[in-house]
This record gives structure tokens, C-alpha cells and sequence, in this order.
């Protein structure tokens, strides 16, 4: 089973992850929208706070690529449901630790603990001094997905579906059923047009059926 957060491929394969921890924001809209762009801002906001407060405390870390966790409140399939009804939770990991100062800044990629002692106060500091209106909804949070099913999705979000279906058929041949939010890391930037360059891990937690 696969350890690397942020590495899946293309074909989908049966993961399991420990506890992680990030910044994140919670809300409700169409990708891309006006909540969704307000709600983005926040986060780095915070993200670029935090960085500045670790390097005051002699320590460093870089942060990684955007992610976020989808869901609908409604009985349709997700897709039937119009963009402006779904949830999300958009978040940054954070390293478990960050590193010393004058040495490389931590990868966040690595998994398990890493570097000196991370201090979660500096978090309350980043998002006091971050100057963005929407930067008290931007939270510390744990979460642990456990056991998922996920793939490397290439090409424009659109087309999600087509990927999704695999993950899905393995998903019940391996006797699985979802067990929790759907979950994208936009390895790319989320901003890329060009559908050759555009990659986004999907991972889906699951149980046993």
C-alpha cells in the first residue's frame, strides 16, 4: 500500500493513511465561484502567515498543493446536483513538525513525524495578523481517511466522472463500500487550463461491504 500522500496511480490501487494535520476552510458553492475564490484567499492568507511566524520561531516548512474534500446534502448522485449546492472542505496539510532554520524547509510529503517540534499556537498567531475578512473561518484540523481506493485523474475536471466510474467498479469488486467525504489534491494548479497538464489525485475512503 501506497504511503506517499501525494502520489497515486493511474490505475486505482488500495491505500491507508495515519492522521494529518491542516489548514482549513469550510463552505459552500460552484468551483471556482465567488465563495469558493473568497474562501481560497483565506486559506493562503492564513498559509502565508503561518510561514512567516514558523521562520520568527527559527523554523521552516513549504506548503504543498491545494486539496479539498466534496460532498452534497441531497439524495441525488452528486453530479445531478447543481455546482452552487456542494460542500467543501479546502485545506492545506501541514507538516508534523517543521525544520530548523538554516537547513532545508520540511516536505510536507514525507509522511510521519519530521524536523523540531511544531507549535499549534503559531496557527492562532498566523490567522490574528493574516489581513483577510473571511481568515477566522480558516481552521486547524486533524482528520484521519484510513483505508481508500484512489487514482490519478489526468486532464480537466470535467471529465472526472470517466475516473471516478473505475474507482467506483473497484471500489465493489474489492468488496469495499465508501466510508466518507470524496477527496481531490490538485497537484497541478488549479488555475491551469491546458488538460495535458492538469493532474488531480481522487481518493476515496472505504470499508469493508
Amino acid at each position: 500500500m501506497s504511503l506517499n500522500w501525494y502520489s497515486a496511480a493511474d490505475d486505482p490501487e488500495v491505500v491507508e493513511f495515519g492522521p494529518v494535520r491542516a489548514l482549513s476552510i469550510t463552505g459552500q458553492g460552484e468551483p471556482g465561484g465567488a465563495v469558493y475564490g473568497t474562501s481560497v484567499g483565506a486559506l493562503y492568507a492564513v498559509a502565508g502567515e503561518l510561514i512567516g511566524v514558523a521562520a520568527r520561531h527559527g523554523r521552516l516548512f513549504e506548503l504543498p498543493c491545494l486539496e479539498g474534500r466534496w460532498w452534497v446534502e441531497d439524495e441525488r448522485p452528486p453530479f445531478d446536483v447543481p455546482r452552487e449546492e456542494w460542500w467543501w472542505h479546502l485545506f492545506l496539510r501541514l507538516p508534523d513538525a517543521a525544520g530548523v532554520a538554516g537547513n532545508d524547509p520540511v516536505d510536507v510529503t514525507s509522511d510521519g513525524p519530521v524536523g523540531t517540534v511544531w507549535d499549534d499556537a503559531w496557527v492562532d498567531e498566523a490567522r490574528e495578523a493574516a489581513r483577510h475578512p473571511a481568515a477566522a473561518r480558516v481552521q486547524l484540523v486533524t482528520f484521519t481517511e484510513g483505508l481508500c481506493v484512489q487514482a490519478l485523474h489526468r486532464g480537466p475536471y470535467a471529465e472526472e466522472p470517466k475516473t471516478l466510474a473505475r474507482m467506483e467498479a473497484h471500489i465493489r469488486d474489492a468488496g469495499f463500500v465508501p466510508n466518507g467525504l470524496h477527496h481531490e489534491i490538485y497537484l497541478s494548479d488549479v488555475r491551469e487550463t491546458d488538460p495535458e497538464k492538469m493532474r488531480t489525485i481522487l481518493r476515496q475512503p472505504v470499508r469493508s461491504a
